[in-house]
């Protein structure tokens, strides 16, 4: 089975001069937890997800309207494209413990989002098992307890209020 065959092709996206709170209501609006983020020649450049935001927000002490998505975005994230197989994008997810992969064309264009959600709901239509234990062990390789390296760059040090 082929990615394009279960991925979300309607998918919202920013750019990187986005602001936080801008994005969040793009989240909040789509009911969904991560956007693709374009250069504005289309291209993805990173990936921003609900838990960035709140992390951000909540370590920096800044106006959701002061903060750029470019600053705070998975920069160069893996990707798969239409045409390749979901095995491998699961694959892809279980090495980068990532619940959602943005679809990509060539030129780097996004054309749409497989996430976990995507293929857990394809896997239950799935007779002969093989499908399912991709699943299974994809989710236990995302669940791993242990922590990662982050792509995107570090934060500065917290700077919270005091009452």
């Amino acid at each position: 089975m082929r990615v394009e065959d279960v991925m979300t092709k309607d998918v919202s996206v920013c750019s990187p001069g986005t602001n936080a709170a801008a994005a969040a209501e793009i989240m909040w609006n789509r009911d969904c937890g991560i956007l693709p983020v374009l250069e504005d020649s289309g291209q993805l450049v990173g990936m921003v997800t609900d838990r960035d935001l709140f992390i951000a927000l909540g370590t920096q002490n800044r106006n959701p309207s002061d903060l750029q998505v470019g600053e705070i975005m998975h920069r160069e994230p893996s990707a798969c494209s239409p045409e390749d197989d979901v095995r491998n994008a699961l694959k892809t997810m279980a090495k980068q413990r990532l619940r959602r992969l943005p679809v990509i064309d060539k030129s780097r264009e996004i054309k749409g989002i497989l996430s976990i959600d995507d293929v857990i709901l394809q896997a239950k239509a799935e007779t002969d098992g093989v499908f399912k234990d991709d699943v299974i062990r994809t989710l236990k390789a995302i669940c791993q307890n242990e922590p990662r390296k982050s792509p995107r760059q570090e934060l500065p040090q917290a700077k919270l209020a005091t009452a």
